[in-house]
């Protein structure tokens, strides 16, 4: 190698705070998807002290790239972003919370309905699996029904987690595996059933055999609709009265600023949006259609920190920035490059990829038998040389071509040491810690 690569210290500050932070917090983090075990066990750099447009310092002072989360896919506008924080510190001057309500969270639910024009009430959240929550709760009011069919990845809460009581594996199609159901009530058990993406088959065969109120599911995660999917999905609850709620919390305001289901032509009854909409202050927004909406008034929905005033205030500026630079262009474009330069790589190392859409939430895996082992040792290798990387790039508005192009070039280097590691049959052995968990996994 040409340049200087500085290899992760196990025993930097971050690393050693994460073991320090294990012993008292369990799991270690508020979120899976942060944990240094779903990266790299013994380098991942978990914590940091600022983070400004992509870079990222760690707590000692090495700085990074950010081709991997972008904050879980929360900052699509870039960490910091000037425009966003220049409205929530006048926010902050202002008050963030008072007896009275804020004005912002009434111009925001007219911001919501003009995304949504088939759309006619809005409530909030602050985060995007209390969101669901919610929208599940006014969804089963409305349709005086208990049980739920969906697809894709909702969050924690018990509604979702209770599919699991009736097969530890229910989930395990839906993103993050081996979920356990603890703590859940076993009378919610056969209230939650999953059907995969694209599989309309699946959904039928659960409508014919439960008294289903409800249907909840991301318009679009790694796959596209095929054969009318999503059309086939609003026809059949349009017949039977199921409420259709879509989960807009990962790909809302990345494809189309009134959400993924703009781009397939399909309306749901509900829509989710939380992550984006804040860049990064908590905000999530239950935008639905007006008679449906309304059944949330014979519900108990209600919390202090639903109604603060900095998460209306970022998600107006954010709205705003959007529609004015045209994020969602941007980040489809920045994804195609980093799709085509990871085609273009593994064509030159000889190393099977498989690349999966859509280009803002661009993701890769390796086709071989030792694919998190490979996955790991593109994580080492890529963070020796300055970049916090995994297998999924959450593009961020933040991204220029410049960076791609540096990005890639990290990555030409590191394939070269995958393609050694793969014909000497030996990818453990370029590992220098344990290999990165998958799924669900106790930390002990």
């Amino acid at each position: 190698m040409k340049k200087l690569i500085m290899k992760v210290n196990k025993k930097g500050k971050s690393q050693k705070l994460w073991q320090t932070a294990k012993r008292m917090i369990p799991g270690g983090s508020q979120l899976l998807s942060k944990r240094a075990e779903m990266f790299l066990p013994d380098g991942w750099p978990a914590y940091y002290k600022k983070a400004k447009g992509i870079e990222i310092t760690d707590l000692d002072g090495r700085k990074y790239l950010d081709f991997s989360l972008m904050g879980v896919g929360a900052c699509v506008l870039g960490y910091a972003d000037p425009d966003v924080n220049r409205a929530v510190r006048k926010a902050v001057d202002d008050g963030s919370m008072s007896t009275l309500n804020c004005s912002e969270e009434v111009e925001l639910a007219h911001e919501m309905l003009k995304l949504n024009p088939w759309a006619g009430g809005v409530r909030y959240g602050r985060t995007g699996g209390e969101g669901v929550a919610i929208a599940v709760r006014i969804a089963r009011a409305y349709s005086g029904k208990d049980k739920v069919a969906f697809c894709g990845y909702h969050g924690w809460h018990d509604w979702y987690l209770s599919s699991n009581l009736s097969s530890d594996k229910n989930l395990d199609g839906h993103l993050i595996k081996g979920l356990e159901p603890s703590g859940v009530p076993r009378s919610l058990r056969d209230t939650a059933f999953p059907f995969r993406y694209n599989h309309f088959e699946e959904l039928e065969s659960i409508l014919e055999k439960h008294d289903i109120g409800v249907i909840v599911m991301e318009p679009i995660r790694h796959q596209e609709p095929m054969n009318g999917f999503l059309n086939k999905v609003r026809e059949i609850t349009d017949r039977k009265k199921i409420v259709l709620i879509f989960d807009e919390v990962s790909a809302g305001f990345r494809l189309r600023l009134g959400g993924s289901h703009e781009l397939f032509k399909v309306e749901p009854d509900i829509a989710v949006y939380a992550k984006a909409l804040g860049n990064g202050y908590p905000i999530a927004a239950i935008v639905g259609r007006k008679e449906v909406m309304e059944a949330a008034q014979k519900s108990f929905i209600s919390s202090t920190y639903w109604t603060e005033k900095i998460g209306p205030t970022a998600a107006l500026a954010v709205i705003k920035k959007m529609k004015a630079k045209k994020v969602p262009q941007h980040l489809e474009r920045i994804g195609a490059m980093i799709g085509k330069g990871w085609k273009e790589l593994a064509a030159k190392h000889g190393i099977a990829l498989k690349i999966e859409g859509p280009n803002c939430l661009i993701t890769l895996s390796f086709d071989d038998k030792n694919a998190n082992e490979l996955k790991t040792l593109f994580i080492q290798e890529m963070l020796d040389r300055g970049f916090l990387a995994t297998t999924s790039v959450y593009v961020s508005y933040a991204h220029t071509e410049m960076h791609v192009k540096k990005y890639l070039s990290a990555v030409d280097e590191v394939f070269t040491v995958i393609k050694k590691a793969l014909n000497e049959n030996n990818v453990v052995k370029y590992l220098r810690g344990p290999v990165a968990h998958t799924g669900f996994n106790r930390l002990t």
